[in-house]
């Protein structure tokens, strides 16, 4: 049967000149299958970008997608399901992708009206549930999924149950290299009269070149004419996050033993041309990674499609890749068998020849015109039969409805707020004011917001600020009384020895929330010390919200720490109490736990409902929740949008209500609170509830006036009879901005929650 005409093909990936290994298969698959298809069929990109205007992209990329903002991705969706292109080939791995194990991918997927094919670059054998449930909802709604290695294909029907009539096998393409003599293209490398060992790749810990280069002193006793060369940039997400400290260890490594004038390395990122005339001039590959749970290995073959005599730790592609007699393998970090196996290959220069042309061979099936067409045989399965893939859930767009048209985070007003101290509490209009100084309730809420960003973002900018917030709250804390003390004025002097106990439970949540998304070591230990020492005085307090504040923080800490006993105890003590003093002041018209509702009301259900999901307690859970439906049932004005309590009286059993003062923090409460019964029951409406309450910054309130300032980034101090007060302070900056990366946290996790949902008890959670 012919092949069915194509009209476009769309491919998802990074994307040159982005410096990744997934950017440069996907260009090669790109440019292979135009060569193969009529010139009338568009082969178009859909890139993911990780850094802010992308990159300089060629004609071939027609969107972009910035892997961490969840919105590009459901326009994504738009845009591909408006363009109808035949196919949408995605190239995976998680890494690429932003949310957590990089989820954000399936609201893309779940969105649209293509079929589609996926090209798994990872497949693990110990996934975590998160990664799990991504590929498997992954594979479900691709028509079939590509592995690139039979070890893969085991993988996925064994590990993840995925049949084997919807996995392909097709190899990793390579560029058609000639079979050429080594030695008429040294020269071009400056290194004529030398054998040469060649490693290749991005440059990580992973790669274990250390093995190479501890195993040359025993080579070069032999064989003094060898030269290894390490080719290659280091990674640009290493370079990020740790710098180039891998590569000095080895220059290190290279001086101590006397290897300087033996190992080269050329720190540059190169493009197929140059790659093309390293691999021609070298004599022997090399690849001794360090993990056998490696599917995947683009640079290995490439060199057995080149014809090299090649070596590698045995990993699993290279255990496919070198059998029968195709190379060498060597056991993980042995050194001296490292050593032996390359002089035995400069010593056997007939068996090494021989085994060069085994692997070229081999690597003529995998030359991209070959893998092109492979795809192409796919594409025209998946074309001429009926869709496997499920009907979408998502045909009303409700994860693209509650994200649609919010601001992205703007951090501009809260640095401002910020100087070498700590974030200032107040501000006249949007100058911060220095009179009143400090205090940790507003530096915990920082501590809270900086966390958040750097989950959701991985933006190292907002590292030098959490160091800031985090060392305000470790200078905060009274050692002798074990207590925090909250104020502290300009010029740096504390105004009490001992602070509030809500200021003290705040303090516990954010260091709980700074400890589980903490973006360095050194920021997850102090505050992990901070958290620990700041629990023991939690029994004696009265407050129901220091209460409910702490057990936020510690369910945050115990998803980090799940064994320690004693904050299980705190944990298990404070929600008895906060869920005793419910039962014992509750009635059918008034849902709560104290004779008048005050400020920070949604805190106290969010505790409620958190500690009832994670211990687990059904009773709990269920005050929670009804506990917020009544809070947010006296909060809703005749025309459905909040209408918050006001500070200028509250709400009494009563039924004294005050109408205003209508302050940020009370409807962040309230969303972190609709945002745990959606985790705790999988019902969408309490998303909807939640951005109901976000609207209410945005405009949809009382006076139909927006309290979040779009120029500034910053949030108005509250709801006034007369309109917004002016001011921008920490509080309500810090109010608006947890509530807007509360939203965009949970939309991102959304996909990973079963529509349905279901009570405490029947759904484990990890760690906890």
């Amino acid at each position: 049967m012919g092949r069915k005409k194509l009209r476009s093909i769309a491919v998802l990936g990074t994307y040159v000149p982005r410096k990744c290994g997934i950017a440069t298969f996907t260009d090669d698959l790109c440019e292979a299958l135009a060569t193969e298809l009529d010139s009338s069929c568009q082969v178009a990109v859909i890139a993911m970008d990780d850094v802010n205007g992308g990159y300089p992209y060629p004609k071939r990329v027609e969107f972009q997608i910035r892997d961490s903002s969840l919105p590009d991705y459901l326009r994504a969706a738009q845009f591909l399901n408006v363009n109808q292109p035949d196919i949408l080939v995605i190239q995976h791995e998680y890494s690429i992708f932003g949310g957590k194990s990089g989820a954000h991918l399936l609201h893309l997927v779940k969105n649209l009206e293509i079929p589609i094919v996926t090209t798994l670059h990872t497949i693990l054998t110990e996934p975590t549930e998160q990664q799990r449930t991504i590929l498997l909802e992954l594979a479900g709604y691709s028509e079939l999924v590509v592995t690139m290695s039979l070890k893969g294909r085991q993988i996925l029907q064994e590990t993840y149950g995925i049949p084997e009539a919807k996995i392909a096998y097709i190899p990793h393409g390579i560029p058609d290299f000639a079979f050429v003599d080594p030695s008429f293209y040294k020269d071009t490398l400056g290194v004529e009269g030398h054998k040469v060992i060649l490693s290749f790749g991005l440059v990580h810990p992973g790669k274990g070149f250390e093995l190479v280069i501890k195993a040359l002193p025993q080579v070069i006793e032999k064989h003094p004419d060898i030269i290894y060369i390490i080719l290659g940039a280091t990674h640009p997400h290493v370079m990020k996050n740790t710098g180039d400290a891998y590569r000095h260890g080895l220059h290190q490594l290279v001086n101590r033993l006397g290897l300087d004038s033996v190992v080269r390395f050329d720190n540059k990122y190169v493009d197929l041309d140059e790659l093309c005339r390293y691999m021609e001039a070298a004599d022997i590959f090399v690849t001794p990674y360090k993990s056998p749970a490696q599917i995947t290995s683009g640079t290995l073959a490439y060199a057995v499609g080149a014809g090299k005599a090649a070596i590698s730790t045995p990993y699993w592609h290279a255990e496919e890749l070198l059998s029968e007699g195709r190379g060498r393998l060597v056991p993980f970090d042995d050194v001296e068998a490292m050593a032996h196996t390359i002089n035995d290959l400069l010593d056997n220069e007939q068996e090494c020849n021989a085994m060069r042309k085994r692997a070229y061979q081999f690597g003529r099936q995998t030359i991209w015109k070959e893998v092109a067409r492979g795809y192409l045989d796919l594409f025209n399965q998946v074309l001429v039969r009926p869709s496997l893939r499920p009907k979408s859930s998502y045909s009303d767009h409700s994860a693209a409805n509650v994200v649609d048209r919010l601001p992205a985070p703007n951090l501009e007003h809260f640095q401002t707020m910020t100087d070498d101290t700590g974030i200032l509490q107040h501000s006249v209009y949007t100058i911060p004011e220095r009179e009143h100084g400090y205090c940790v309730d507003d530096n915990a809420r920082a501590l809270v917001v900086t966390s958040l960003y750097y989950s959701l973002y991985q933006d190292k900018k907002v590292i030098p600020l959490t160091h800031r917030y985090l060392s305000f709250l470790y200078h905060a804390f009274n050692q002798e009384t074990g207590r925090f003390r909250n104020f502290m004025s300009y010029n740096r002097e504390w105004l009490e020895a001992v602070g509030s106990e809500d200021a003290h439970g705040r303090a516990l949540w954010g260091l709980g929330v700074a400890l589980r998304d903490a973006s360095t070591e050194s920021i997850g230990s102090l505050a992990t010390k901070l958290f620990t020492q700041g629990l023991s005085v939690l029994e004696s307090f009265t407050s129901p919200r220091a209460w409910a504040f702490a057990l936020i923080g510690l369910n945050a800490y115990l998803e980090v720490y799940g064994g320690d006993a004693g904050a299980r105890r705190f944990r298990q003590l404070l929600a008895e109490k906060l869920h005793t003093h419910f039962k014992n002041n509750l009635s059918v018209e008034w849902v709560w736990c104290e004779d008048i509702s005050t400020y920070d009301n949604g805190k106290l259900p969010h505790a409620l409902l958190l500690s009832g999901r994670r211990l687990p307690d059904p009773a709990m859970f269920e005050t929670g929740l009804a506990s917020l439906k009544w809070l947010l049932a006296q909060q809703t004005a005749p025309e459905g949008h909040l209408s918050l309590i006001g500070n200028a009286g509250w709400l009494t059993r009563d039924g004294m209500r005050a109408k205003f003062d209508q302050q940020p923090i009370d409807a962040m409460a309230l969303i972190d609170a609709c945002v745990e019964a959606f985790r705790g029951t999988g019902d969408f409406r309490w998303i909807h509830e939640a951005r109901r309450c976000l609207d209410w910054f945005l405009g949809y309130n009382d006076l139909n006036l927006p309290l979040y300032d779009f120029t500034t980034g910053g949030c108005r101090d509250g709801l006034e009879a007369h309109g917004v007060n002016a001011n921008q302070g920490a509080e309500s900056t810090l109010a608006w901005l947890i509530s807007l990366l509360t939203i965009f946290e949970v939309i991102g996790q959304q996909v990973l929650i079963s529509e349905n949902g279901s009570r405490p008890g029947s759904r484990p959670v990890p760690g906890t």
